[in-house]
């Protein structure tokens, strides 16, 4: 079970721990969220499993209680050190603790071979870090499923649909691989110290084709995006001046002229795209 709001600033104050706000560190005190992240991942015994930022443990104990394997990455060497002393020991073995940067270790060492077999995401997800580090994770390999805690400005972001302004390329990149399940809201009272606005549990399921954009394909989109105002006629003669005109061939069988913006592409439609 997660700490009280009491319990866990008496624990923060052992520690000597003043929360961060720079790396979100907000502390799950809410225990019918924790089981809402289990039950939404559909965790089971022996599953392997990445936890990002575990902070003091709250959802990684959960996550090992359930019968996971848990790897997990947490940059604040403090709570890296009190997961060691704590949770490392009573794992059996199941926890893979890692202090690192989640952007640099966005699987936060999981071996190939383990990932390979199937792996899910069970995280809650620092605001700051949320869109590099998805866009890591969705360089592949793909995990299968994905429950995350988010602020509501990053899921909005990441769901957005074409034609909208928060239609951007992460939502490009997540939804070609991607497709969203119902998730669940979550009141800021849920944490400690209480964040300034609401959060949410995104439930993302891996498609059955997923698509995963080449390193050239992605920043060529994003390129698109960072110039959202021009026409992608004019833009690609300029970005992509010999391929380009075989993709917007494609846009124009499409129904999308080349005085379209990116923000009105469709995702499938920039799946195609070839660099």
């Amino acid at each position: 079970m997660p700490l009280s709001p009491t319990a866990t600033r008496e624990l923060l104050a052992q520690l000597g721990h003043q929360p961060k706000r720079f790396l979100g560190q907000n502390f799950l005190v809410d225990g019918n969220i924790v089981r809402k992240s289990l039950e939404l991942a559909g965790i089971q015994p022996g599953d392997a499993v990445v936890e990002i930022g575990p902070g003091l443990g709250t959802l990684t104990s959960a996550l090992l209680a359930a019968g996971a394997e848990v790897w997990a990455v947490e940059k604040d060497r403090n709570l890296h050190l009190h997961l060691e002393e704590t949770l490392l020991p009573a794992s059996g073995g199941r926890l893979h603790l890692l202090e690192g940067d989640a952007v640099e270790q966005p699987l936060a060492g999981l071996p190939a071979a383990r990932a390979s077999a199937g792996f899910k995401v069970v995280a809650n997800l620092p605001y700051a870090i949320s869109t590099p580090w998805m866009d890591a994770v969705l360089s592949g390999p793909l995990p299968e499923r994905m429950v995350l805690m988010l602020q509501q400005e990053a899921a909005q972001r990441y769901a957005a649909r074409p034609g909208t302004k928060q239609f951007g390329a992460i939502s490009v990149f997540l939804q070609a691989a991607y497709d969203f399940a119902p998730g669940h809201k979550v009141d800021a009272g849920c944490f400690y110290p209480r964040p300034e606005i609401e959060s949410l549990l995104l439930h993302l399921v891996r498609r059955p084709a997923p698509h995963v954009f080449p390193p050239p394909v992605k920043t060529l989109i994003r390129a698109c995006f960072q110039q959202r105002r021009k026409q992608i006629g004019g833009l690609l003669r300029g970005l992509l001046p010999d391929a380009g005109a075989a993709w917007l061939a494609q846009l124009a069988a499409a129904g999308v002229p080349p005085s379209a913006r990116a923000e009105a592409i469709p995702v499938e439609l920039w799946r195609a795209l070839k660099v």
